[in-house]
């Protein structure tokens, strides 16, 4: 094998990961649609919570699981009843079927939380796998094609999203989703089975918990990476006011919100791709505090604007941005995670995404209610930079970060 050709093992593993990661933006960008006409911005906020608390006390056990377990049939599994979430939403979205909006409500709810403990095992089971597919010499490499597909993914989600319920409503583009985490799953299916790291004595669960955050709050370069990313994203998330900005001050239709729900993704796409050509090669701490602090200022600027084309340039700008702090943080996670942690890591990681993701938009639909959509993003926006300015003293080794 060619040094610089990573596996086809590798080349599977993307393809299950395009078409779930595909299938499940499409799924979240959906649901936000369909929670907001049912009810209201404050009510995606609570659909955001429904999946965070569920993820956030599942990944504690799902750590110590996918360590202990084969991760091979822990994703494929993962994916299958994804699959069966997304056809659950299809048929309580049928339009012959005359449940009332709060029974549709309450099922959605239901299915999101399910969603939740499912992601919980499934993006920590797949990030954990990385390093037993490619040698650590390409472990670079395969990062960047790994966030790339993400990205791709979910850009495609969000546009394929709002295109699918203006083409063909919301059942459909639910079945949509199931049968592209269908094909993710059968994809998965040809992957070599990853057993766990031999361990003579099977640890018991709080003891193997505990050890996951001893590491990750004894790396206090990983511990501030995580911490900056978390809080950033949890005031300056944008995601749970896009449908009332799109429809209420932009005044567009499902396609244009699906597009304008990719901005952020697309934006850290090409921010990755300049990263891989040019890759960051000094100053990675310091580069990535400035660039969450431009985060924040675009998303100010998004909750400032009136006009689709600048609220679309300020969320795509804010991805350029967030797309520096996801490639440290990959980065430090996948070269100093020892192999026998690396799946509470992982899933100590998915704490913090999705407390940054899903509580940012319970928080985004709590501060628009109390304060109204664009104060209430100006405050976010607000407070992520002031998140930069409290971690540039907190963790003064970060700004020296390199790696």
């Amino acid at each position: 094998m060619s040094s610089n050709k990573l596996p086809k093992e590798f080349r599977n593993f993307i393809f299950a990961r395009l078409f779930f990661v595909l299938g499940l933006r499409m799924i979240t960008t959906i649901v936000i649609y369909q929670v907001f006409h049912l009810a209201s911005t404050y009510m995606v906020g609570f659909a955001g919570l429904a999946e965070f608390v569920p993820a956030v006390l599942a990944a504690l056990f799902a750590g110590h699981y996918i360590d202990n377990h084969n991760k091979k049939k822990i994703l494929v599994w993962s994916y299958v009843f994804y699959m069966l979430c997304g056809i659950i939403l299809a048929l309580v979205s049928l339009p012959w079927f005359q449940f009332s909006n709060s029974t549709k409500l309450t099922v959605i709810l239901s299915v999101v939380f399910c969603t939740g403990i499912i992601r919980s095992f499934a993006g920590p089971s797949a990030n954990s796998m990385i390093a037993a597919i490619v040698p650590r010499e390409q472990l670079q490499k395969a990062i960047s094609y790994n966030s790339s597909t993400w990205l791709i993914s979910s850009i495609g989600g969000h546009a394929m999203g709002g295109l699918l319920i203006a083409l063909i409503g919301l059942s459909n583009a639910y079945f949509v989703t199931a049968a592209l985490i269908l094909t993710a799953s059968l994809f998965a299916l040809q992957l070599l089975p990853k057993p766990p790291v031999i361990n003579p004595e099977k640890e018991p669960l709080f003891t193997s918990i505990k050890k996951g955050f001893s590491y990750v709050f004894n790396n206090k370069n990983l511990l501030g990476v995580l911490s900056l990313d978390l809080f950033a994203v949890l005031f300056g998330g944008a995601v749970a006011f896009i449908p009332e900005v799109a429809e209420k001050i932009l005044h567009t239709g499902p396609i244009g919100y699906g597009f304008l729900n990719a901005a952020i993704d697309l934006g850290s796409l090409i921010s990755i791709g300049f990263l891989v050509k040019y890759p960051m090669r000094h100053k990675q701490g310091l580069k990535m505090l400035l660039a969450v602090a431009g985060f924040g200022i675009c998303i100010i600027l998004f909750g400032l604007s009136k006009v689709y084309w600048l609220s679309f340039m300020a969320l795509l700008v804010a991805g350029v941005f967030d797309a520096v702090s996801v490639v440290v943080r990959g980065t430090i996670m996948q070269l100093f995670t020892p192999d026998e942690l690396r799946g509470r890591v992982a899933s100590i990681n998915l704490i913090f995404i999705n407390s940054s993701n899903e509580l940012g938009q319970f928080e985004s639909g709590v501060t628009s209610r109390l304060f109204g959509t664009w104060p209430a993003i100006i405050f976010g926006g607000a407070m992520s930079v002031l998140v930069v300015a409290g971690t540039w003293f907190k963790f003064p080794k970060l700004r020296k970060l390199e790696y």
